[in-house]
């Protein structure tokens, strides 16, 4: 329930309060910080995560009201404003080969969208997407963004797979129609989501974050003792891309055009053309709906 320090407009309680609060729901993450303001939450925790001292105890999650210079894939910046985005990240311990590590970028964006799913009905689940590698879709309109970076543990690495992973998101709350027009596509936010599910409307930023950190944590914990052999069927019950014509772009020049046909035990997106299915590989491109207009 809205706490009296929330905006009436977002649910976005004051930090001090959004950090008791997750420090309450999250007693199995030893460092939790909700700041008003920072240039980047993902880039604080990779310092300290690089840092020689300090917290070694993960995992860690920094949440920020306004971050100045927010990061996307591939070194994309993105504004935002006070209140109109719920933006945070955690770090977590991962035992895994280097050539497994871009794999968690799929995994991350699976555990989020489950996560989101979980407090859907169960008629209207389908309605919220991934779109490989990292986006949260509404009826097909970007909801949210995900950004997942690993770093090697700095002090006393565990062994010689250790590494730590920074996992970021930003959710669009209520300024999807801004961002619609200044971008010429369709946006999502939480407040349409409530808008077409009531039943939402006592859902606080609380819950979304300790249910979306929740989710990070068990992924992160299960593929070090299981893998990744379940990943390509839990990404296929959320599979917005599927049968969908594609183009692949890399430097805004089309590569590859297709059929999305899910994603591999690695996190690559198979596209199909004709009778033969291509690998695509986190990082390396980008992929445009055939209908849409603009770039992801």
């Amino acid at each position: 329930m809205s706490s009296p320090h929330c905006s009436a407009a977002l649910g976005l309680a004051d930090p001090a309060a959004m950090q008791k609060s997750l420090q309450s729901q999250l007693p199995f993450f030893p460092t939790i910080h909700w700041v008003d303001r920072t240039e980047s939450t993902n880039g604080d925790l990779l310092s300290q995560a690089r840092a020689s001292s300090g917290q070694l105890i993960r995992p860690w999650l920094l949440g920020a009201h306004l971050q100045d210079r927010g990061r996307g894939r591939a070194g994309r910046t993105w504004q935002n404003q006070r209140g109109a985005n719920l933006m945070f990240s955690c770090a977590f311990d991962v035992f895994l080969p280097a050539r497994q590590l871009a794999t968690l970028s799929p995994l991350a964006g699976v555990s989020a969208c489950e996560a989101l799913r979980a407090f859907l009905p169960i008629h209207e689940a389908p309605k919220l997407t991934m779109k490989w590698p990292n986006d949260l879709q509404w009826h097909q309109a970007k909801l949210a963004g995900i950004l997942t970076e690993v770093t090697r543990a700095s002090t006393s690495p565990l062994s010689a797979d250790h590494h730590v992973v920074i996992i970021g998101i930003g959710i669009n709350l209520n300024d999807a129609r801004a961002l619609s027009s200044s971008l010429n596509r369709r946006i999502a936010d939480w407040s349409e989501i409530v808008s077409d599910v009531p039943s939402l409307k006592h859902i606080t930023a609380v819950d979304i974050v300790t249910r979306i950190a929740q989710a990070w944590y068990q992924s992160m914990n299960e593929v070090t003792a299981f893998g990744f052999r379940d990943l390509p069927a839990r990404y296929q019950k959320i599979d917005g891309l599927r049968d969908q014509p594609l183009s692949i772009m890399d430097n805004n020049r089309v590569v590859l055009s297709g059929l999305g046909s899910g994603i591999n035990e690695h996190g690559q997106l198979l596209v199909r053309q004709g009778s033969t299915t291509h690998a695509i590989s986190v990082g390396e491109v980008s992929v445009r709906p055939v209908s849409a207009n603009t770039a992801p």
